[in-house]
This record gives structure tokens, sequence and C-alpha cells, in this order.
């Protein structure tokens, strides 16, 4: 039998209700980071102290070692009693016979009006050429933006694949009797609630330029699909229909919601434009339709159902002909849901029950093969990190649930956990714009 916890979420419109959410920490506490494993073949870097940064409120070479430190492709040289700030000052030697193979530096000069001009240098150390330069000045308040900025670049450069370290996640957070909707940086820090009631929120699904957040409240006693606006806090209500209104969807074009109504009696998948209107059944089954997530061109969309006789991954095109027919994409046990694209559109991530544990996988759709990435028991709601390298989930840890993170290669795990506190539904926000 399934734990209950998990098989009532996915499949009873109100099971969020049912969820044992217990917590007693201040609910706005900041995200402890704990790396585990490395990728096998790491980047060593040495991030020198920039010139003046100490006088700085937030230093920018702390929050740029981690960024790169998390990624679990970089191994971090300490650079000892080095401490040059310009190129004339790097001896390449020293740095290779640190094991050093690129080096950063910089320097940062405080400006009147609170504002801080910033210059970084990325060098490689086996070539003794330099990458790339990197010129900013930004608001004295804003220094861990430009320090994730840096670290996009720095990555970017070194791997080939583009930096997630300036995005942002949304996640569910529980304290007391009270739930919150909280935005904060990648690595877990500036959270913000986007709104807090006591009754439960869920589902939260980033559009596609990261300006909106579309999720599920229960502040009615009834499941209502919501479109928040981030900046001006204005929101709608797109999917207030008759019964459940649950599980949105943004497409990539961010015109239209993919959501699962019980409007005509059983959980089906139905499209709604933004503003909601223009309602139009998607999905024909008998069984339960539910947890739609778009392919990145939009043409397809996979969900769960549980049609077969048990839970299980399924893809229809949106539109044409064949709109509506479904083809099954998963065969390996009894129980696979909550599925997730990668953003190139070639494989997707899930929960896949394995033995008496729910763990997130990933499925490439050319080869079918499957790859279990997590050990823990109870795992829920993936999200793809934009460059599609790193997976974000909530699980459980003590009975608590938290955040953590695997790379999509499994290789690198990472716990993100507050002092106490209940977290769930994590959603990993698009590219900055």
């Amino acid at each position: 039998m399934l734990p209950v916890h998990i098989r009532l979420r996915k499949f009873c419109p109100y099971a969020a209700v049912l969820l044992l959410w217990l917590a007693s920490a201040p609910l706005h506490a900041a995200l402890n980071i704990e790396i585990f494993g490395g990728g096998a073949t790491q980047i060593p870097i040495a991030i020198v102290p920039f010139a003046a940064e100490e006088r700085l409120a937030q230093g920018i070479t702390p929050v740029v070692s981690s960024d790169l430190q998390r990624s679990g492709l970089f191994r971090l040289v300490d650079p000892g009693g080095l401490r040059p700030h310009e190129p004339v000052e790097v001896v390449y030697p020293d740095w290779a016979n640190r094991g050093a193979g690129a080096v950063v530096i910089g320097s940062t000069t405080a400006i009147p009006g609170g504002q801080v001009a910033i210059r970084v240098r990325l060098l490689d150390v086996a070539r003794q050429t330099e990458l790339a330069v990197y010129t900013e000045t930004v608001p004295a308040t804003q220094l861990r933006a430009a320090a994730h900025r840096i670290a996009d670049i720095i990555y970017e450069k070194l791997t080939g694949d583009v930096g997630v370290f300036s995005t942002r996640i949304a996640y569910v957070i529980k304290q007391g009797k009270k739930y919150s909707l909280q935005v904060a940086d990648a690595d877990g820090f500036n959270a913000q609630p986007v709104i807090e009631y006591t009754e439960p929120i869920i589902s939260p699904a980033w559009s596609p330029d990261g300006k909106q957040l579309a999720y599920v409240s229960f502040e009615n006693k009834k499941p209502v699909v919501y479109v928040q606006t981030l900046a001006t806090r204005a929101r709608k209500a797109v999917a207030n229909f008759r019964g459940s209104n649950s599980a949105p969807a943004w497409s990539p074009d961010g015109k239209k919601l993919a959501v699962t109504l019980s409007l005509m009696g059983g959980s089906q998948i139905f499209l709604v434009n933004v503003d909601g209107s223009g309602l139009q059944r998607l999905s024909q089954s008998s069984g339960i339709d539910t947890e739609p997530n778009f392919s990145p061109d939009g043409q397809s969309i996979i969900f769960t159902s549980d049609r077969g006789g048990s839970p299980q991954i399924y893809r229809m095109p949106v539109s044409g002909r064949a709109s509506g027919t479904a083809e099954r994409l998963t065969f390996e046990g009894s129980y696979n849901v909550s599925p997730d694209f990668s953003r190139d559109g070639k494989s997707f991530t899930f929960i896949h029950r394995n033995g008496d544990r729910f763990n997130v996988a990933i499925q490439n759709l050319a080869t079918r093969q499957v790859q279990l990435l997590t050990d823990s028991q109870f795992d829920e709601s993936p999200s793809f990190a934009p460059n599609g390298k790193i997976i974000l989930y909530a699980t459980e840890v003590r009975g608590r649930g938290i955040l953590s993170a695997v790379s999509s290669d499994g290789k690198t795990r990472q716990q993100l956990s507050t002092q106490a506190g209940d977290i769930r539904e994590p959603a990993w926000g698009p590219l900055s714009r």
C-alpha cells in the first residue's frame, strides 16, 4: 500500500488538507546547504578574495565559491597566501604547483551613493591566458545577485553549459498552522513570501518569463488555481470551476495553462488561457489524468494517469487530430508520477516507486532507459534546473520535509534545509532575462 501522504496528494483533489506538515521554527529562516559526492572529473579552481572585499557588508567571493562548489563540477583550490588582483601579479607556475586549472581574481571599489564597482578576471593557468573579464557597478544591497552572475559566467566559460546560479526557486513551507509560498534565490537566500494562508497551498509553477507564479490555494475551502504577478502581487483566479481545480502547468509561450479539473466528473486535463478564458478539454479517459507538463516545444504534454490500472507517465499531443490520444512512457514498476520535462526535451524526471521507497528518477525519451538518482525514503515534486544539470525535489528527513537537489547523473546531492519547518512543492524558475 502506498504511503498515505503520497498516495492521497497525487490522486485526491483535497489531499493537501491531509498533509502532516508540522513545524515550529521561524518561517523565514535561511536555508542551510549540505553537499554530498561530486563529479568524477572536477575542475580545480582558485578564487582569490577580491581587493577591498573585506570592507563590504556582503562578500562576493564566498558566494561565488559556494555556487561553484554546489554544482559538483568544481574543486576549490586554497589560494593560501597568494593574493593577486591584477593579471600582471599572477605567477602562473605558482598556481600550477597548487593544482589549479583556473584562477579568479578581482577587485571591488566603493562609490559614493551606495554603489560598488566590481571587476573580475577568469584566467586559464595552463595556457596563461585570460578567459573572461566582467565589470559591473551595483548597489551595495545587490552584491549577492552580482556574485551569482559572476558564478554563472565562470560556469559557462569552463563547462560550456549555462549557469543557473542567478535563477530563483519557489516552494511551500508550513509553520504551525500557516502555509507560505516562498520565492528564494537558487541557493536559498533572500526568501520572500508570495502569499500566506492558514489553508494549504500547493503546486507552484513558474511562468516562462519568471514574472508570474501559478499555484493552487485552498483559502476558500476548495482548490482554486491562481496566477500571481510577483512584482505587483496582483493575482487572478484562472480556474475556479465546480469541483477540483489543480496541477497548473504553463505552456512555453506563456499564453496557456494546462490544469486538472473534475468539472465533468473525473479528473481530466484541460487547457485554459492565462486570463481564465477559452477552456478546452484535452485528455479523455475513464481514469484520473493529472500533473501535466509541457514539452519545451509546446507540442505535447506528459502527465500522470492511472488509466491502465496503476499510476504511470503518458504523453499526448496538444493539438491536431491526435490531440487527446495518449502514449504510455513508463513501464518499470507499478508507480511512476510527477513528470517534468528536461529543458532540451530529451528526457524527463519523475518519482518512481522502488520497493518501499519513492525516489527521483530520470528517463531518456529516445532509449526509454531509466536511472534512479536518489535512495531516500519519500521524495516528491522533482523539478529540472533550466540547464538540465540539476533536479530540485522535496524529501523527508526525520519526518520533516526539506528541499534537496541531485545532479542529473546522480553523482552529486545537496540538502537544503531550515533550522526547522516543513518544506514541500519545489519548482525551479527559468533563466533570468
